[in-house]
């Protein structure tokens, strides 16, 4: 597809960018804190992703997938940074500093080493990264599939590093209630994907 996509077809690049849009999805929603998913939705934030991606595809200089998701990264990364200067412009200007483009490129590779480590490794030859790579890709479409409460906890919890109390202040709820969400968010993942793949889901301490 990506090949396909070089020589100028628009409904390969197209057809490419949809496998990454729930992985772009979820790094997005781990990075925006209350104050900017008060105004917009990671959706939006993937879509200009997207819309940018079609517009200067011809920039981009690498022949692999794993080169292809970290321009669109970097692009995603952009637009976040965008989106905080746009949205959250008018406030302090210590606030705008702790949202750098640095610091969310930080973050935004954070989220990304923390989905990894969800995974069991698989070693690291070329051909067992690049399986890897597609393993996140597929855990991404799973977690997109659940209930909205489930997925959001997850990815506080494991993609943003959040401890259940703050959790439960971010979702409104008890830290409890907080636990019991992940447990059976994580329960219905291993349901979906068979319970191999996610041993590395830590139960939470009592």
């Amino acid at each position: 597809m990506l090949a396909d996509a070089r020589l100028g077809s628009g409904e390969q690049l197209g057809g490419l960018l949809e496998h990454y849009k729930n992985y772009l999805r979820l790094l997005a929603m781990a990075q925006m804190e209350e104050r900017l998913s008060a105004r917009l939705s990671p959706s939006d934030i993937v879509q200009e992703t997207f819309y940018e991606a079609h517009r200067d595809f011809q920039q981009f200089r690498g022949g692999s997938s794993a080169e292809l998701l970290a321009w669109l990264r970097a692009v995603l990364v952009n637009n976040l940074h965008r989106a905080v200067e746009h949205h959250l412009g008018t406030e302090k200007r210590d606030m705008r500093r702790e949202v750098s483009i640095e610091r969310i490129d930080a973050s935004v590779e954070r989220s990304a080493f923390r989905l990894e480590g969800v995974l069991q490794d698989p070693g690291s030859s070329p051909s067992l990264r690049a399986q890897r790579q597609e393993r996140e890709v597929a855990l991404a479409d799973e977690l997109a599939r659940l209930p909205r409460d489930y997925r959001e906890v997850i990815v506080l919890r494991h993609l943003s590093g959040m401890p259940f109390e703050q959790i439960g202040e971010r979702m409104n709820r008890s830290p409890g209630a907080v636990r019991m969400l992940w447990l059976r968010g994580v329960r219905q993942l291993r349901e979906q994907m068979g319970d191999g793949w996610n041993r590395r889901f830590e139960e939470p301490q009592r």
